[in-house]
């Protein structure tokens, strides 16, 4: 039986521009070291789909919805189905001092920003700048080499997935216990400094909602312990402090 839309499932890839052979992506962290796109703030391990919902490219998820759990795919995506064909039209020239203070610094090849949109620099010459605002693979043919490892079905590894999906620390730092209607998740305290983190569990919480039927409520639990065995002591005010409160209250 083939993947429903909607279904959960952990998968292995690496990703190649078709007519070079180079590795653009992986979830494999040894294949990224080999491929020299390792980097070390990133997560590798197996990543959750969830069929015909796009958290892929197009292309991907149209294999995925035909495939079975267990199968190893060999997935060609044309640019219609993945970044999209080049458009000339996203190719501009602009003055170089518009790229800052630091306009001195870009190079050929780079990915900037610029008026909230990213680009790679094409060419610099007398004072100009060429970006290109098409996706950087844009026009390519793509292969992925996929390995549907399992479906997530219980309850419990649902929950569990799609927090890991958005909170990026020690899978095994999470704890979650679930019972017929909720959820319960006590959260490290290496995650409560993030940035956005209500923002980050409110998705979650929408995520389990929507991919966990049955699930009404979600509970996050914060645990803060004190650091000292005893209160800090209270500071007493220094003698020049005493004379100065006495002096006020005798005026009063």
């Amino acid at each position: 039986m083939t993947l429903e839309k909607g279904t959960l499932i952990l998968v292995d890839y690496t990703a190649k521009i078709k007519d070079t052979s180079q590795v653009f992506e992986t979830t494999n962290e040894e294949e990224a070291k080999k491929s020299n796109i390792y980097d070390p703030d990133r997560r590798y391990g197996s990543r959750l789909i969830s069929v015909g919902e796009g958290w892929v490219l197009k292309g991907v998820d149209e294999a995925l919805a035909n495939a079975n759990s267990g199968d190893k795919l060999s997935i060609t995506v044309t640019p219609d189905k993945g970044f999209g064909e080049r458009e000339p039209s996203k190719v501009r020239m602009i003055a170089q001092r518009k790229l800052g203070e630091k306009a001195d610094e870009v190079g050929v090849g780079d990915e900037i920003e610029l008026d909230q949109r990213r680009g790679t620099v094409r060419y610099i010459g007398s004072g100009r700048v060429q970006v290109d605002f098409n996706h950087k693979y844009a026009g390519r043919v793509l292969v992925y080499e996929a390995n549907i490892l399992k479906t997530v079905d219980s309850t419990a590894e649902k929950a569990f997935q799609l927090i890991n999906r958005r909170i990026p620390i020690d899978d095994k730092s999470i704890e979650i216990k679930s019972d017929v209607s909720t959820v319960e998740v006590r959260l490290p305290g290496e995650s409560y400094l993030l940035e956005g983190l209500q923002i980050i569990k409110r998705a979650i919480a929408e995520d389990i909602f929507k991919f966990v039927k049955e699930i009404k409520t979600v509970y996050f639990i914060e645990e803060y312990k004190t650091t000292s065995e005893s209160p800090a002591p209270i500071e007493q005010p220094k003698a020049d402090e005493k004379v100065l409160e006495a002096s006020e209250n005798k005026t009063a």
